[in-house]
């Protein structure tokens, strides 16, 4: 059975995937480049840097609620479907950050203004513990098989493109409106704009049509809730995956997120000029993520692609280290770049491999959970490490042990794992775990009725 969707409804499928992403990334980049606007909006007091600690300590909640969000969204993405779990993540993405334009000031309210912030954040932090995987499964079981790479890379693409749309709007906000103007109301413009890019993706989910796997084997499939599947039948694809997660969490906040203040830092480079480098690498990165899911397809296998990634991202971590605390800016410019094209690998690959890694039965429920484990939590206290081993050892070239160490998990935990980027994506618990359920359920049936027994027996075969 074909389990791809026709081309017309593809472009639809595609572009509605990505859209999701967009919307996640784009309020991510708004919250963190407006976050000193928020901090004088939303909190009172005197001390600026008390105000802005505690409007990060609001964007950490979102941060909290992704492993969650992971698991909630993982069960009804693997009971319900995945076009309706599609639907639903959007929208708690799309309402909030339409929400969040709306709220009123500390002035208007008093402490009901932080208390309505957090409430905001926490509903979008459940969203986006399940879009991610969410749309990656949904993209991946619906292309052709020589595809899936390709397939996986477009939620990626969305992932960039959304920090690129709300790095960029978080900057115009801030140079086309005066200070006076953008405390009141200025702020408020770009988060309205995105409600309403959501409000798109929104429209254009509800018509998805549903993974044609997941239909054909809804009804065979396992007895365990997917969450028990998860950590039963696929332990070890479990903990393959977070180690693999963890690796490209790590490497992926080093380079886009901790070496621009870094260079500022050891260097004395503008954070502007390096921000502004950074920019530019994350725009490069959009057309080598699909090229290198496209080249996992055609080939190189995943596994030893991710693989031969992740050696060269520690190898250059390291030397790029050694060579950009000299300060130059030619330095900087280029071991950015060369770091960024290596990443683009990993974005444009493990989107099908984890798809790949666990079967149909609990394929969203570990999926989600692997990736917010390793890019969610990993990834995102490595910032506060790499900094935490420059204040411990006084050397500013600390950080290159976490590329090193990062890289070597990842390699570690793709060594360790099966690769399927050249076989049908798997359908059923394969261990003896659901062998033993299936086994209690013939001695329970046995144990009533022989016609019983016969009745069962015969789903069983119907089943695996």
């Amino acid at each position: 059975m074909a389990f791809h969707l026709q081309q017309d409804q593809r472009r639809v499928a595609v572009i509605a995937g990505v859209i999701g992403n967009v919307v996640e990334w784009y309020d991510f980049a708004l919250y963190g480049f407006l976050a000193s606007v928020f901090s004088g909006v939303f909190f009172a007091g005197d001390n600026p840097l008390v105000t802005l600690i505690a409007t990060y300590g609001v964007f950490a909640v979102g941060f909290i609620m992704r492993p969650l969000g992971s698991v909630v969204f993982g069960w009804l993405g693997d009971t319900i479907g995945r076009s309706h779990t599609l639907v639903l993540s959007v929208a708690m993405m799309a309402l909030p950050t339409m929400i969040l334009g709306l709220l009123p000031s500390y002035a208007m309210v008093g402490v009901a203004a932080p208390i309505l912030l957090l409430l905001v954040r926490v509903v979008q932090g459940l969203s986006v513990g399940g879009e991610f995987s969410a749309s990656v499964t949904y993209l991946v079981e619906t292309a052709p098989p020589d595809q899936r790479g390709l397939a996986g890379s477009w939620a990626n693409i969305g992932s960039i493109g959304g920090m690129l749309l709300g790095s960029g709007a978080a900057a115009a906000t801030v140079n086309l409106f005066p200070p006076d103007m953008l405390q009141t109301w200025g702020w408020r413009v770009p988060f309205l704009l995105g409600g309403i890019l959501g409000g798109v993706g929104l429209l254009l989910r509800r018509g998805l049509p549903e993974s044609s796997q997941f239909q054909r084997h809804e009804e065979a499939r396992c007895p365990q809730t997917p969450i028990r599947e998860a950590f039963s039948c696929n332990r070890a694809e479990m903990f393959q995956g977070v180690l693999v997660a963890s690796g490209y969490g790590a490497l992926f906040y080093l380079v886009t997120v901790y070496l621009p203040t870094w260079i500022n830092e050891t260097s004395g480079l503008a954070l502007s000029t390096a921000m502004t480098i950074n920019t530019l690498t994350l725009a490069l990165l959009l057309p080598l993520i699909p090229l290198s899911g496209w080249v996992s397809d055609r080939w190189i296998r995943r596994t030893r692609l991710l693989a031969a990634a992740f050696v060269l991202l520690g190898v250059a971590g390291v030397s790029f280290l050694f060579w950009m605390v000299g300060g130059t800016l030619s330095a900087f410019v280029w071991g950015q770049l060369l770091l960024g094209l290596l990443l683009s690998v990993v974005l444009g690959v493990e989107p099908a491999l984890f798809t790949e890694l666990f079967p149909e039965e609990d394929r969203l429920t570990g999926y989600s959970i692997v990736y917010n484990a390793g890019l969610g939590v990993v990834g995102g206290v490595t910032p506060m490490l790499a900094s935490w081993l420059i204040l411990v050892t006084g050397s500013p070239l600390a950080p290159a042990a976490l590329f090193a160490v990062m890289a070597a998990v990842g390699v570690l935990g793709l060594r360790w794992m099966r690769d399927g980027s050249r076989e049908p994506l798997p359908t059923s618990c394969r261990t003896s775990v659901h062998e033993a359920f299936v086994a209690l359920d013939e001695q329970t049936a046995r144990e009533r009725t022989p016609a019983a027994a016969t009745g069962v027996r015969a789903r069983v075969r119907a089943g695996s």
